[in-house]
């Protein structure tokens, strides 16, 4: 099941986000799950990381919610909220078949 991650940085949280992202990323990666993430993007012409959408691929809610409540930013204190969504995918390369 497809679950959509967003999360909002604190403010003024650009150096602890850097200084914990190779953790995050590593924990991203060894979790298997995850099918596609980037930062979000402040405006401008000097565009900075200010949060993080991840779409993962998980059995359940819970497993979502501990996915997200593991990861090294939330551990750190990075986020100042996160929601989660149930996903379904309907267009691009992981749109199921028949749909």
């Amino acid at each position: 099941m497809y679950f959509i991650i967003l999360a909002e940085d604190k403010a003024d949280s650009l150096p602890l986000r850097m200084d914990i992202r190779p953790a995050h990323l590593d924990y991203a990666e060894a979790q298997g799950c995850v099918v596609l993430a980037g930062p979000l993007l402040s405006e401008g012409d000097d565009p900075k990381p200010q949060g993080s959408l991840l779409i993962i691929d998980v059995a359940d809610r819970a497993a979502a919610m501990g996915f997200a409540q593991n990861d090294p930013y939330a551990v750190a204190g990075l986020f100042a909220r996160v929601e989660i969504n149930s996903w379904m995918p309907a267009l691009g390369p992981w749109k199921p078949d028949g749909v």
